[in-house]
């Protein structure tokens, strides 16, 4: 009976599988730190009914009412109103850089009309890009405004009361609120993320594991040759997928194209390039491909969910917008966002880009590091 099954056999058996685990420390943190990981940011990152959203107002009058109006509109939870500008070429700069997702315009004689019992009106614009952002504020914004205006003239608030005040809104660059729109551009990011980084993260793990690293190292090239000649050729693999997918965005989908389409593709190679970086700096630390394509994932999940892909940035916990900040794919997507659908141009997303070159110095610094470290 022990020719077939042995207890002995089997505990030895299940010790080496302990023993392995334990030095693959890589693996052994993944299966620990991708649940965990879940957990932390589906409970406590994630919220599809953002409050908070920064808003500016355009008003050239202090007045009660007006005051009354803002009051209301804070108490809602929704708006924060973080600027205070004199106009509307202020307001349509922040509205279009992403700085504020709600405009709001109370005229200078809306005190007056108020008073001589006229009917008054306020505008307030929305940056319509992400639908699901400003659905839940726009939803009890008549209510609210009129409500407040009633209780500041000193009337008794009910169904049947009329307020005079007429809430104008504008949904801007998506005022049909289609869903494709927001999803479309971001998937560009999403698929050259996942590709570009998975793909160069085995460029050195590769050499390893079929024993060609020695060959590698003894050729007469520097670091900085070895990486741009491991990276490069992916650049063309980026540009078919960009073609691909921004044809299919526009054949497909019919997702407009507002913005300059050169700046739009300096922009996709900048991010393209901060990707492969990347991808070739976890080569460099990985010793296998299977830890390499571990890494590519233990850094491509969170990237989703923080990103504002899936859920709306906004609406996360601010340690979360934080954490965010550190993925290229999160600039990527008010890049593409801003010159697709708002027609932005460079000062708009000059930040924003300025963030994804740093993306590459950084990325390419600690690669040459870590490759050297190899060489000794």
């Amino acid at each position: 009976m022990s020719r077939f099954f042995s207890i002995g056999r089997l505990g030895a058996m299940l010790l080496k599988e302990f023993i392995q685990m334990r030095r693959d420390r890589i693996t052994f943190g993944m299966m620990l730190g991708v649940p965990l990981m879940q957990l932390v940011l589906f409970g406590y990152a994630i919220n599809n009914d953002p409050k908070a959203l920064p808003a500016a107002l355009v008003t050239m009058s202090q007045d009660h009412y007006t005051r009354a109006m803002v009051s209301a509109l804070e108490l809602t939870g929704y708006y924060r109103f973080d600027h205070i500008v004199d106009s509307a070429a202020e307001a349509e700069a922040l509205i279009t850089g992403g700085d504020v997702v709600f405009v709001v315009t109370i005229p200078s004689d809306f005190a007056r009309k108020v008073d001589r019992g006229q009917r008054a009106q306020i505008l307030i614009e929305a940056d319509a890009t992400d639908p699901s952002v400003a659905s839940g504020a726009i939803s009890t914004l008549d209510t609210v405004a009129s409500q407040a205006l009633l209780r500041e003239r000193g009337v008794a608030t009910g169904k049947d009361q009329a307020s005079g005040l007429e809430v104008v809104v504008h949904r801007r660059y998506n005022p049909e609120g289609i869903s494709q729109y927001n999803i479309v551009p971001g998937l560009l990011g999403v698929i050259l993320q996942m590709t570009m980084v998975m793909m160069t993260s085995i460029a050195l793990t590769r050499e390893r594991e079929r024993g060609t690293m020695e060959n590698l190292l003894a050729m007469p090239a520097s670091p900085l040759e070895i990486m741009l000649g491991k990276i490069l050729p992916y650049l063309a693999v980026g540009a078919v997928q960009v073609i691909v997918v921004l044809g299919a965005a526009r054949l497909l989908f019919d997702v407009p194209f507002m913005g300059g389409m050169g700046l739009l593709l300096s922009a996709i190679l900048i991010f393209v390039l901060a990707l492969v970086l990347l991808g070739y700096t976890i080569s460099t630390v990985a010793r296998t491909q299977m830890q390499a394509l571990q890494l590519t994932f233990f850094f491509f999940l969170p990237s989703i969910l923080l990103s504002g892909f899936m859920f709306p940035f906004r609406g996360m916990p601010q340690w979360a917008q934080w954490l965010g900040e550190i993925f290229p794919l999160t600039h990527f997507l008010r890049i593409i966002r801003a010159i697709m659908l708002k027609g932005a141009e460079l000062p708009a997303v000059a930040l924003e880009t300025g963030i994804l070159a740093l993306f590459i110095f950084a990325y390419a610094a600690i690669a040459l590091m870590r490759f050297r470290q190899t060489l000794d």
